[in-house]
């Protein structure tokens, strides 16, 4: 090994627990330059899962303001402003991105939308004042509905 090698690539590394984002983008440069032995595999492995956790989280989180608006559309709509409109279509948008990013999440879809309907109808109840028996049971809309940036229900 040449003594560059040798040396640490950095004078005092970033602890994981002081400056995750700092500590990342030094994970990153380490195995850029193939310097894998000096990585922090356990906290590095961790902060891996936590992203796919949160890729998933977004897409949910998505999914229930998309359902919960489009809920408070259909059964408020002397109520419907374009502050609504607005956020169904950035919804949509960020649906569509984040399927993009990954044919796992976009195969998990309908099952993503059936466990965020529960708490779309809640939000819609607690936003509208309507109670929650006023909603159906089940989504009303598919998956296509869902991501058609043109369609609002009547």
């Amino acid at each position: 090994m040449g003594l560059a090698k040798e040396q640490p690539l950095y004078k005092t590394p970033t602890d994981y627990e002081d400056d995750v984002y700092l500590w990342l983008y030094e994970q990153i440069e380490l195995l850029r330059q193939k310097r894998i032995q000096e990585v922090d595999l356990p906290n590095l492995i961790e902060e891996l899962g936590d992203m796919g956790s949160e890729k998933l989280h977004a897409l949910e989180s998505a999914y229930r303001l998309l359902l919960a608006h489009l809920l408070k559309w259909k059964y408020q709509p002397q109520k419907r402003s374009s502050s609504w409109e607005i956020t169904i279509g950035r919804e949509r948008d960020n649906i569509e991105g984040r399927e993009r990013e990954s044919r796992t999440l976009t195969t998990q879809a309908k099952s993503i939308v059936d466990r965020m309907y529960r708490r779309a109808v809640r939000e819609a109840a607690i936003e509208t004042g309507l109670p929650r028996e006023t909603f159906p049971a089940e989504c009303p809309w598919t998956l296509e509905q869902l991501r058609n940036e043109d369609f609002l229900p009547d």
